[in-house]
């Protein structure tokens, strides 16, 4: 059914959460697994009480991202699942739907930060926008900062055991 999937990661332990899944389902599928990392742009900043201004070097956060991707990349391939990685420069969600259509991908796989209230008004949720807007199926997975900090304490207090 589904042969190509879409992940986007950031860089963040929430976003990388779907990484075990992904790899537990991926090769019982045959799944062909295509990792994305969007590097928002940042506009031009003044240095206070200077005439300097600061401006975002896109090549060294392309090599980054690309260094990042080719890492979890490789622990896929490692593990017998055939990864591809992507990087794309603009707003997440408009980059996340661009690449699943030009992909060509069956399923877009990532997770939420479970924001709510506040948080949710002010940063809004690339993972809800996905989900409204995607013409393909979405799969979401909650994940919070506190749920993977519970999650390592657990796994050392196990290794201690």
């Amino acid at each position: 059914m589904y042969k190509r999937v879409l992940v986007p990661v950031d860089g963040s332990e929430v976003a990388e959460a779907i990484l075990p899944f992904i790899l537990d389902i991926a090769g019982p599928l045959d799944l062909d697994v295509i990792l994305l990392r969007v590097n928002r742009p940042i506009p031009p900043t003044t240095v206070e009480g200077t005439r300097h201004i600061e401006v975002e070097n896109i090549k060294a956060r392309r090599e980054q991202a690309e260094a990042y991707l080719a890492g979890l990349a490789a622990e896929m391939q490692a593990a017998g699942v055939r990864a591809e990685t992507r990087v794309r420069r603009g707003e997440p969600l408009d980059e996340i739907l661009a690449t699943a259509r030009e992909e060509d991908v069956d399923l877009i796989a990532m997770t939420t930060h479970g924001r709510t209230g506040a948080a949710r008004l002010l940063f809004g949720s690339v993972a809800e926008g996905v989900l409204r807007h995607a013409a393909i199926p979405v799969f979401l997975m909650r994940q919070t900062e506190r749920e993977i900090a519970r999650r390592r304490r657990d796994a050392a207090a196990a290794g201690k055991t």
